[in-house]
């Protein structure tokens, strides 16, 4: 707590100002008037704070106010019920609230005002007042390169029926430096998160002083440096190459793939020389729904704001069959579709939720184990982290192979979903004209379609058994009712399709039944998506609440 020097109230920061005003008489300080009561006989390296700790998810919160904590911002709990008072080590740098409470509602309305399908009780005005502000830890580096410079490079020029490459070395000094890379270093603060808020304008950090804090939460840093210093030093290395690439003597000549790897011996003497603790700004607001918990934030500096949306599923269904009334409509003035193409319809239109599906079972085994999420995995599973950081840095090494493989891999997909249409509406003028008919036999008029069939039925068995592989590591094994009734909806139309009843009862039968198997898909699918749009409750490997032993 910091006493007012007029009247003994209560100091806080207050943003619009950015001075310390007392609750009381109003009085305005300089926060850095304080600091030098710690620094009258030597500097201090740490500060003394009030710790609260979460009894639900062991989630600490610090504040330098002597009051009690209502809430926790990690998984919603509405009390935090011990208090212990400790020390923390002082950060070096501080970005200040710019942003007030009433901006950070403001901009949280706009995102909301398109979230038509979002619960009801995302826009409760009750809800939004929920905002805290909390100050996240953050590591900031400071990356130099200076000394002599050995880069290779080639320039590529034909003459007449040859193509000759030069090669050549490129010297000189390089004197480059970066100075505010930042990362969290929470481990419970989602690197997406952090990421989704970012930037933050490091020409904005203040020297640290503890009375910044006064008025608002700050969440403990225990996250090492070295989890992030191996990638910002690459993006280092990177953007120093790509700044050398564009000076105007240089720009003809194109640079060896190893001087972008940051794998590679480093020509540019890449070094961290500091790894500044720092503290930054976020007004945080957090959902709860069961045992998940979906997380709205706003960068407190610049007013960029990211939500967790889930989507409430009768909103979804209402909102679809309204939409779906009168392109129904449309549809049936415009167009006449025989039984057999409207089954091939629903079934192509159930290996598309299919694949949304799968899509999104990867995506939840991917997160659910935090490998989105380095700083958790710095505490959970250290050699798992080794893993990704290699990963994320010899990514950028493999890109162009990469592209190159995505791209004939999805020409593949389009030929071959393009080459049976393209014989289906062609067969079908052929044989609308009666000088042709007797030309092309029967099966030839049908070989187009049980090859569009056939592909339909590789491709949802190879899709699901993809979804099926990764069921293991979704919560309650999400999604497999879809998946399989999606797959069964396909088979029932390929046997329809392939026995080619007189009737059309059949192939509307086979319709409706396609129709059932993606309504249970997109229900998993909005099922999955509420996964990935909220998270589990923070299990950290801290003590729990009831640490008074």
């Amino acid at each position: 707590m910091f006493e007012c020097p007029s009247c003994g109230g209560n100091l806080k920061f207050d943003i619009p100002s950015q001075q310390l005003v007392c609750e009381y008489c109003h009085s305005q300080a300089d926060p850095y008037s304080f600091e030098n009561k710690t620094k009258d006989a030597e500097e201090t390296t740490d500060y003394e704070v009030t710790v609260f700790t979460c009894p639900q998810c062991g989630g600490e919160i610090i504040s330098t106010d002597q009051t009690a904590a209502a809430f926790c911002s990690f998984c919603g709990a509405s009390t935090i019920l011990y208090s212990r008072i400790s020390k923390e080590k002082r950060p070096n740098y501080i970005i200040p609230f710019q942003k007030t409470k009433e901006d950070c509602k403001q901009a949280y309305s706009d995102l909301m005002k398109h979230a038509i399908f979002a619960p009801k009780e995302l826009k409760d005005p009750q809800f939004i007042d929920g905002f805290r502000g909390i100050y996240m830890p953050y590591w900031s580096f400071y990356i130099t390169q200076k000394g002599a410079v050995d880069l290779k490079a080639s320039q590529t020029h034909r003459r007449g029926d040859y193509i000759i490459t030069d090669h050549y070395s490129i010297q000189g000094d390089l004197d480059a430096y970066y100075k505010g890379l930042s990362y969290d270093a929470s481990s419970s603060f989602s690197d997406s998160i952090s990421e989704a808020i970012a930037p933050y304008d490091v020409k904005g950090m203040k020297a640290f002083t503890p009375s910044y804090l006064s008025g608002f939460y700050a969440d403990t840093s225990d996250v090492d440096a070295f989890v992030y210093q191996q990638e910002a030093e690459a993006i280092a290395h990177e953007e120093s190459i790509k700044q050398i690439q564009k000076m105007p003597v240089l720009k003809s000549y194109s640079f060896g793939a190893e001087e972008f790897s940051a794998a590679a011996s480093d020509p540019l003497h890449t070094t961290v020389q500091t790894p500044d603790q720092s503290m930054f700004p976020v007004w945080f607001l957090s959902y709860r729904n069961g045992d998940r918990v979906a997380y709205a934030t706003v960068n407190g500096q610049t007013g960029k704001a990211a939500v967790d949306l889930p989507i409430d599923l009768r909103k979804y269904l209402l909102g679809s069959l309204i939409l779906a009334v009168p392109i129904f409509i449309l549809l049936n003035l415009l167009f006449t579709v025989v039984p057999s193409t409207l089954l091939t319809i629903t079934a192509v239109i159930s290996l598309f939720t299919i694949l949304i599906s799968t899509c999104e079972i990867c995506r939840i085994a991917k997160k659910e184990g935090g490998d989105d999420d380095r700083g958790l995995l710095s505490k959970t599973d250290p050699q798992k982290l080794q893993l990704l950081n290699a990963k994320r840095i010899s990514k950028k090494e493999k890109t162009k192979s990469a592209a190159a493989a995505v791209s004939i891999l999805h020409t593949v997909i389009v030929l071959m979903v393009l080459i049976p249409l393209f014989f289906q509406f062609v067969g079908l003028f052929v044989l609308s004209g009666s000088v042709f008919t007797n030309l092309l036999p029967d099966f030839m008029s049908n070989f187009h379609f049980s090859f569009l069939w056939l592909l339909i039925l590789i491709a949802a068995f190879i899709i699901s058994m993809i979804g099926f592989r990764k069921l293991d590591q979704v919560p309650e094994r999400k999604g497999i009712l879809g998946m399989i009734t999606g797959l069964v909806g396909i088979i029932i139309g390929a046997i329809v399709t392939f026995f080619n009843p007189a009737s059309d009862l059949f192939f509307y039968g086979g319709v409706i039944l396609s129709l059932i198997a993606v309504f249970f898909t997109v229900k998993d699918v909005i099922g999955q998506y509420n996964l990935l749009s909220t998270r589990k409750l923070p299990q950290f490997d801290r003590q729990g609440g009831d640490d008074r032993a």
